[in-house]
């Protein structure tokens, strides 16, 4: 079993840029697919990119592409999401999880071992 936890989120302008870090501890993190969601209030949990443990391969919802970058690090055990330029309507609770498929499927019921999520609240 692996363990998430999720830090970086907080308040930011429309335009701006944060840092998401997902510090995973526990099983061997390197050998994981891994993915960041989010979830909005009023809203189903939604795919936001992956990442391939195995040649550092890398999805997008369409939503997000050309604005955020996931990345690894497999000797600190973390994943990041860098995101830029910010929206209003990327204001949600970030999320990271393991993906439970060999191949990545951009569902939430393809990802388990959920962190605790970190709020990220974009102001105009």
């Amino acid at each position: 079993q692996v363990q998430l936890a999720e830090s970086g989120g907080g308040l930011v302008q429309a335009g701006g840029s944060l840092r998401l870090s997902c510090a995973a501890s526990g099983r061997t993190f390197m050998t994981f697919d891994m993915g960041w969601f989010r979830q909005a209030p009023g809203k189903e949990r939604e795919f936001v990119a992956a990442i391939r443990w195995r040649g550092g391969s890398t999805t997008y919802a369409d939503s997000v592409k050309d604005r955020f970058t996931i990345s690894r690090d497999n000797a600190k055990n973390t994943v990041y999401l860098q995101m830029r330029d910010l929206k209003l309507e990327d204001t949600a609770v970030y999320y990271c999880a393991v993906s439970k498929t060999l191949v990545v499927v951009p569902t939430a019921a393809s990802f388990g071992s959920w962190g605790q999520g970190t709020q990220v609240t974009v102001s105009s």
